[in-house]
């Protein structure tokens, strides 16, 4: 089964509260003169059909982007989960891509092989891992999933977890290894917007 890009949603995670930039928005901070934000929205508009932005701050600033963008239902910062079941609330199709604003160089077919993983592996969730010599290590906020996880989601959050990687195992879930770390560097301080490495 080959999913066609029009059935799956593209969210851009930009909801956090910046507490490694100083509370800076980190979906705003500018990376080779854009936002992160749009570089993440740009990367990801031809893998998917449609877009939206998840954001609690500055809204009508994530809105000059020209996608809808919905903040968290849970109001108490709860982490990229949250911004998921946004997404999942407000999704139309039957996949949802997700992605980090912080990321701007993640890979061009990260949705096309997320896609293969999930329906060649029969799964609920495909999430991708990138390899750095012997070791994988777990991407969780880079992730397809099925839209119908969103009752899942609501309570596993409603439980008081948080960590994404966990509510992916706990699911059926696909590994879709990338093999390039460096696509997976993400921006966390103001000093990493000056090491980020090119696309």
């Amino acid at each position: 089964m080959i999913i066609a890009r029009n059935d799956i949603t593209g969210l851009i995670l930009a909801g956090g509260r910046g507490s490694r930039m100083a509370g800076a928005d980190k979906g705003l901070q500018r990376y080779r003169g854009k936002t992160l934000a749009a570089h993440a929205l740009e990367r990801l508009a031809p893998q998917v059909g449609t877009l939206m932005v998840n954001a609690n701050r500055n809204l009508d600033e994530y809105r000059t982007l020209a996608v809808p963008v919905w903040p968290d239902e849970v109001l108490d910062y709860s982490g990229p989960l949250a911004g998921m079941l946004a997404g999942l609330a407000h999704c139309r199709s039957a996949l949802l891509a997700t992605v980090p604003c912080d990321t701007p160089n993640f890979p061009l077919d990260l949705v096309e092989r997320l896609a293969h993983g999930l329906t060649s592996g029969a799964a609920d969730i495909a999430v991708a891992y990138s390899r750095s010599g012997e070791q994988l290590f777990p991407q969780p906020v880079f992730c397809l999933m099925k839209t119908t996880l969103a009752p899942a989601l609501a309570a596993f959050i409603a439980a008081g977890e948080r960590k994404t990687e966990s509510f992916a195992l706990r699911q059926r879930n696909v590994r879709v290894v990338f093999e390039h770390d460096t696509e997976f560097f993400n921006i966390n301080t103001l000093a990493d917007l000056e090491q980020a490495p090119s696309p």
